[in-house]
């Protein structure tokens, strides 16, 4: 009952397809009532709840497809592409999503440990493709009802938000989801923190001696642990971030060129090959299938 009341609480606040602010920060409801294909996306630490319909990411070949049976927890910014194949007006997709604020997640990961809730080892460490779709247990369910109906009041919003969004990201450290997002937002996690170096700097040169060094490795076991949690290289992690990234500024309106020059790309030339490769259109036959498709839409 408590699902379908989230439900119902989406269906009432959103009243066109995309994101909706809640007054909550961090948290965006969004409908979709069409089809729309897996594209290029940047997903930053997150977990995104179905509550009707279907959604679909895939991060280097791997699928994941999540309903109202299983949310998506995303503890790192990873490049995907993402899509909602099976929206339509007759099987519309209502859902929501939650950024996860690092340093809140952090401390209460170590709040956690510190009082006895000993992290467990993850088999094959963080190796789970940056992405692990968790079940939607009561925690889980209760707490994101309860963050849900605080957009009624402005002042409950006011007064309460933080609160309630700590109660959920707790269901969400205690959850299916729980060792693996305690993994990557514990204070050890080197990769991690990585990432979000390279996700805050992708307009500036990195190198990955660079990425190493701030992890505290060699660039050899850097290189290996870096791919055990996220299935890619740290090379072509970098140029995954920067190509969908660029995708999406040039799918906002942005030129080409200054798409490239966002994402640190100095060569025109380059960035149109390596994007080419990677989505099997050059940039601007990129840009004119992205204007089309909103106009018919």
């Amino acid at each position: 009952m408590s699902k379908e009341h989230i439900k119902h609480l989406i269906e009432a606040r959103t009243d066109q397809d995309g994101l909706t602010e809640t007054g909550i920060k961090g948290v965006r409801l969004f409908r979709a009532t069409q089809a729309i294909p897996c594209v290029p996306a940047v997903y930053e630490p997150s977990v995104i709840a179905i509550v009707s319909g279907a959604k679909e990411a895939i991060l280097d070949g791997h699928r994941f497809v999540y309903d109202d049976s299983q949310y998506m927890c995303c503890p790192m910014s990873m490049p995907v592409r993402a899509g909602t194949p099976a929206a339509s007006t007759d099987n519309p997709l209502y859902g929501v999503i939650v950024s996860l604020d690092r340093r809140v997640m952090t401390e209460m990961a170590m709040e956690i440990e510190n009082t006895g809730g000993v992290l467990p080892v993850l088999e094959g460490g963080l190796r789970a493709q940056g992405i692990r779709l968790a079940k939607w247990d009561d925690a889980f369910t209760d707490a994101l009802l309860r963050l849900l109906q605080l957009g009624v009041s402005q002042t409950d919003t006011a007064v309460l938000g933080e609160v309630r969004l700590r109660e959920l990201y707790y269901a969400i450290l205690k959850g299916e989801a729980g060792v693996f997002a305690r993994h990557a937002f514990g204070a050890g996690n080197a990769i991690a923190r990585s990432i979000a170096h390279v996700s805050s700097q992708l307009n500036a040169p990195i190198s990955i001696e660079d990425m190493a060094t701030r992890a505290g490795m060699s660039r050899a076991v850097f290189h290996r642990k870096f791919k055990q949690v996220t299935t890619m290289a740290p090379i072509q992690f970098v140029k995954s971030m920067r190509l969908n990234n660029a995708a999406m500024k040039i799918a906002g309106g942005m030129t080409v060129n200054e798409a490239a020059m966002d994402v640190g790309y100095v060569s025109s030339s380059q960035f149109s090959r390596e994007f080419k490769r990677m989505y099997g259109q050059s940039p601007r036959q990129w840009s004119d299938a992205q204007q089309f498709a909103a106009e018919i839409g």
